[in-house]
């Protein structure tokens, strides 16, 4: 994909091109583009390619003290060279991935008013009511195609973190480029402050959001119609992601707006579609099939109950009704198992409250239900206890163990623990990148159930075909398509996900089953391409750099 170019303007020339971060090429400009761009003595006289700049990133990277540091970095770089930022994070993707988003974007988050550089993206917030798409303009470049929002209410599992979430956004929309090869031009971050009720935040001079608790009713409904509508208004074709919402939200945001507006809630129908694929994945291990699978989730919000649905539907379309399909998943939330005779469960639990007597404890339903797999999406750190995991085994030679919560220091249970105590037979998956593990002279690499292995190349499905709607459909064949691209030499090292250094290819297969979602349900005026790898292939973002001369 061809990249912005210089524009047709005498005075766009010297520091103002180096203080673009689209065009900026630092060292690289060549001697004919300084000269002819006004850059002579601007810049020190060596001329390096791209290769050697990334070199002297990765030696910085790997100097710094902590994660933390290498996060600052990253964002610093992305900040004054956006062809390099991505051209050092697709070349080292395993060993930047969780700098740049999970585990250490919560850090970040936690501390994002007190290490802030320089702004990105667009903060909204309720004192911008009535003239929402006037701030939609101000986006310096052009058409948005993608937009991550967040209210900054349930940051991973870290809670409100108001108007310090923009984090997530930005490094979500980092993953759709690095992953997928969307336009970074083309993404927008918003966070839409409407408060926050982290009183510690509100005490914190250096916090970057405005000074009241959280607004709840038709004033935050309103300020979300605004913003929906606004977006559709300045941003004809744009996708919208919604991020990190509370229960209390997500949920009937997702219900009023999937039918309204090209939108997907990636907490619900992203987490539910990586999970799906890991789980087909984990069946082929087994020797199993997902309509053989009996689902015990701790956990009964966005993630577990996204995962639900999305297990759901594919049963149903296994030939299982909609109720023998729920039946295969039940959950545990704070107040022990979800069953039919519970009272003010929320509308998103009764579909899964089943008919069976009370059980308090994790545990107990594990004993109780005999599940083939558990699902962790409770931010309850070690929660899967050893007990647990010898349970599991008692019922099932190859206990399928998910430990989805995030960061890493929410995780159900480690990999080395899930490994040991199920003496190396657990089909494991978590939600932060864990280590391989070294058990009785084998190595075991762990898989990451990251959203980063579907919302990207959903995206990219989206944006090649001009989609009107993202579908539970979509979400389905997206996991299919992960799940079909995990090589046997993957499983065998137990494995149910891709390598991360496969990512861009994985995503263009997601992609492709995406598009074709949109072109066989009429979701687009667009008639589908002969070649639609290729289009796809032609769609994406490579951040080589461009010749200004």
């Amino acid at each position: 994909m061809i990249r912005k170019v210089l524009p047709q303007n005498d005075s766009f020339r010297g520091v103002k091109i180096l203080h673009d971060p689209v065009l900026n090429k630092g060292t690289a400009f060549t001697l004919e583009e300084r000269q002819v761009l006004g850059l002579s003595g601007l810049l020190p006289p060596r001329i390096h390619t791209q290769k050697e700049q990334v070199t002297r990133v990765m030696e910085n990277i790997r100097n710094k003290a902590s994660d933390l540091d290498r996060y600052i970095y990253l964002i610093a770089l992305q900040d004054r060279n956006e062809n390099l930022f991505y051209r050092v994070v697709m070349d080292h993707i395993e060993e930047l991935m969780p700098i740049i988003y999970t585990p250490t974007v919560g850090e970040a988050c936690q501390l994002y008013g007190h290490i802030f550089r320089r702004s990105r993206g667009l903060y909204i917030s309720l004192q911008d009511r009535g003239h929402i798409a006037d701030i939609l303009r101000n986006w310096p470049h052009g058409e948005a195609r993608i937009i991550v929002v967040t209210d900054g209410e349930r940051i991973l599992g870290l809670g409100d973190l108001g108007a310090d979430g923009m984090g997530i956004p930005v490094g979500k929309l980092a993953l759709y480029t690095a992953c997928a090869g969307i336009d970074p031009t083309a993404c927008l971050p918003v966070t839409l402050d409407t408060g926050t009720n982290n009183r510690k935040l509100l005490k914190d001079p250096l916090y970057l959001g405005v000074e009241q608790e959280r607004v709840r009713g038709d004033q935050y409904d309103e300020f979300i119609e605004e913003f929906i509508r606004a977006s559709q208004q300045v941003f004809p074709n744009i996708l919208i992601q919604l991020e990190d919402f509370a229960n209390i939200n997500a949920f009937p945001l997702l219900r009023k707006y999937r039918d309204r507006a090209c939108l997907f809630d990636d907490d619900i129908q992203g987490t539910g579609s990586v999970a799906l694929a890991g789980l087909y994945s984990a069946a082929r291990i087994t020797g199993s099939k997902l309509s053989d699978q009996k689902i015990l989730f701790l956990g009964a919000g966005e993630a577990g109950i996204g995962i639900g649905d999305v297990i759901s539907a594919a049963l149903v379309n296994e030939g299982l009704s909609l109720s023998e399909a729920r039946q295969r998943c039940w959950f545990v939330d704070s107040k022990g198992l979800i069953v039919a005779d519970r009272g003010n469960l929320t509308e998103f639990k009764q579909r899964y409250a089943h008919e069976h007597p009370q059980v308090e404890t994790f545990l107990e339903a594990v004993i109780t239900l005999q599940p083939t797999a558990i699902v962790g999406v409770s931010g309850q750190p070690n929660s899967f206890s050893r007990e647990v995991v010898e349970a599991m085994c008692r019922i099932n030679s190859r206990p399928i163990i998910f430990a989805l919560s995030n960061p890493t220091s929410k995780s159900e249970c480690t990999a080395k623990e899930a490994y040991t105590w199920s003496a190396g037979q657990a089909v494991f998956a978590s939600g932060s990148p864990f280590d391989p593990v070294e058990l009785d002279g084998r190595t075991i690499v762990p898989g990451q159930g990251n959203n980063a292995y579907i919302f990207p190349g959903v995206g990219l499905g989206v944006l090649v075909s001009r989609a009107t709607r993202a579908t539970d459909e979509m979400f389905f064949e997206a996991a299919k398509a992960l799940a079909d691209q995990v090589l046997f030499e993957d499983l065998a090292k137990g494995r149910i996900y891709p390598s991360l250094n496969r990512i861009r290819e994985v995503s263009a297969g997601i992609a492709e089953a995406v598009a074709n979602v949109a072109y066989r349900n009429g979701l687009t005026e667009e008639e589908r391409p002969a070649d639609l790898v290729g289009a796809i292939q032609r769609e994406m973002y490579y951040p080589d750099y461009p010749s200004y001369v």
